[in-house]
Order: structure tokens, then C-alpha cells, then sequence
């Protein structure tokens, strides 16, 4: 079994059970009470979010360190109703990895409607995801009205993704999306632009 796989299989259990001793990146407000609960987009068109997406900044994480460049989520719809979902990314060593996921709705899906906006994802092998462990939120808490670019996190706000269907982010729409997320009661210390290279 390809041991990046497996990396991304416990990147899904770290997300449900957040261990990481870390400090959460959760902005503190003025009374020092941590800031209300993370809320999902209220609904999300499911076939306006698939295809590809290019992610260009993000809070670093353990699952993701060997990927230094060019990572994309690809997401089909399933017959099933559900999704599944293809990252990659180009590798320290200059080499390609994929794995390849599932993701399911929280909430009610019908007429193309995902509500709320909350997934959860797993990456272990097909066989062993009627398992309760192994599953990480995945929540769309930003999307640009003309699908550009979304946002994803998940409750406990220790992760984060900036994805876009460019390679690169307008400049606006960066201040856009901190903005916000500085309202939705993030730490944006830990962000981080991620590189494309163009590279085939």
C-alpha cells in the first residue's frame, strides 16, 4: 500500500479527533473567549464544485509535508450520489503522488443541493471505510459568487485550504478571503502561499 495513502487515511482521523498539541489557529476577541462556533456555507451547488481545483494557500500540516508544490483535488460525482476525490501533488523528491478519496454529505443532498455545505472525507482504502474512524470534515465556509475560489476548514479551525480554479489567486481576491476569514474568528499566522510551478 503506497505509504502516502496511508498518510492521508490518518490525516482524515487527525481531523475528527484533532490531537495535535499544536495551539488551534482560532483568533482569541477582545474578552479572551475564543470566537463563536464555525459555521458551513448554509447550501452548495454540487455540480458548480466539481472538476479541478488548485490549491494556493493553506495552514501547513503534518499529512501534507511532502507535497512542496502543484497540488490539486479533483472531485467527480459517484453514482451513488456521493463524490470521490483525487489529490496531487508534486513530492519533496520531485516525484508525483495521489490518493485517492471519498467523500459523503453531512446533511441532506437532493436536486443538486448539498445542506449545509459540510462533507466528511476518507481516505482509506474503499474496503475499510464503512469504519467509523478514518472520516475528516470537510466544510466550505467561503465560495467566490462566480465559483473562483472556495474555502474549506472544519470545526476545530486547526486546518485550512484556499483553493481556486487558477493556479494563481488575485491579489484582491486574497485580501477578500483573510478578510473574512479574520471575521470568521481565524489566526491567519499560519497561513501560507503554496507554489505552482506549471510543470507538467
Amino acid at each position: 500500500m503506497n505509504l502516502n495513502i496511508l498518510r492521508y487515511a490518518r490525516a482524515a482521523s487527525v481531523l475528527t479527533t484533532a490531537f495535535l498539541c499544536n495551539a488551534p489557529a482560532v483568533a482569541q476577541v477582545a474578552n479572551n473567549e475564543t470566537p463563536p462556533a464555525l459555521a458551513a456555507l448554509p447550501s452548495l451547488t454540487v455540480s458548480r464544485y466539481l472538476g479541478t481545483w488548485y490549491q494556493v494557500a493553506l495552514f501547513p500540516n503534518r499529512f501534507q509535508r511532502h507535497c512542496v508544490s502543484d497540488t490539486t483535488a479533483t472531485y467527480q460525482q459517484t453514482p451513488d450520489g456521493g463524490l470521490s476525490v483525487a489529490n496531487r501533488c508534486r513530492q519533496t523528491n520531485g516525484q508525483w503522488d495521489q490518493a485517492l478519496g471519498q467523500a459523503e454529505p453531512v446533511g441532506s443532498l437532493e436536486a443538486d443541493q448539498l445542506k449545509p455545505a459540510q462533507l466528511r472525507v476518507s481516505f482509506l482504502p474503499a474496503w475499510r471505510r464503512w469504519l467509523p474512524v478514518g472520516w475528516g470534515d470537510y466544510w466550505v465556509i467561503q465560495l467566490a459568487s462566480d465559483g473562483r475560489y472556495s474555502v474549506v476548514s472544519e470545526p476545530t479551525r486547526r486546518y485550512l485550504w484556499v483553493l481556486s480554479r487558477t493556479p494563481r489567486l488575485l491579489s484582491t481576491d486574497e485580501s477578500a478571503i483573510r478578510a473574512e476569514l479574520l471575521k470568521q474568528g481565524f489566526d491567519l499566522s499560519a497561513w501560507r502561499v503554496h507554489e505552482h510551478t506549471g510543470e507538467p
